[in-house]
């Protein structure tokens, strides 16, 4: 993975699901001032609901630390836009298809399913600062209980 205090190059486009719309934007517009991106698979799965679930219901919590959120898989933004209605998700969600957020991170790693093996983006989280610094690596994701682990990884900044 990346190191801390880096600038990632994140100049390429993305379609993000924002405040009821989607945008094509490149990834780098997205981070507004302090940012966690938290990095999942697929919507409407039991572990990436979970995940997801929890920065929902952390929300409040994470913005009183500054931080706003986006949320990365490779579904569209059709997909983003049924899931943020269905579960009521105020945050960004964005499609990355091409794991390109994941590739920028050094966050690409060597994952098995059913004996076969294969590279697919890393289950984190990554915080940022306003100008794109990451100040901050969630390297392993624990669904049921992410956002005490994004609340905890902030308050070790301060």
């Amino acid at each position: 993975m990346i190191s801390l205090g880096k600038k990632p190059n994140l100049k390429f486009k993305v379609q993000a699901h924002r405040t009821g719309k989607t945008e094509e934007v490149p990834f780098g517009e997205l981070i507004e001032g302090p940012t966690l991106v938290s990095v999942y698979m697929r919507n409407n799965t039991s572990s990436c609901d979970l995940q997801n679930a929890e920065l929902g219901k952390n929300m409040q919590a994470i913005a009183k630390q500054g931080f706003k959120i986006i949320s990365v898989s490779r579904d569209t933004c059709t997909s983003h836009t049924k899931y943020a209605a269905k579960h009521g998700y105020k945050f960004d969600l964005v499609s990355d298809p091409e794991d390109q957020f994941a590739k920028a991170v050094d966050g690409i790693v060597e994952k098995s399913m059913y004996g076969k093996k294969y590279l697919g983006p890393a289950r984190a989280a990554y915080l940022f600062d306003g100008k794109g610094k990451l100040i901050a690596i969630v390297p392993k994701v624990e669904a049921a209980t992410h956002g005490r682990q994004l609340l905890e990884a902030m308050a070790g900044l301060k």
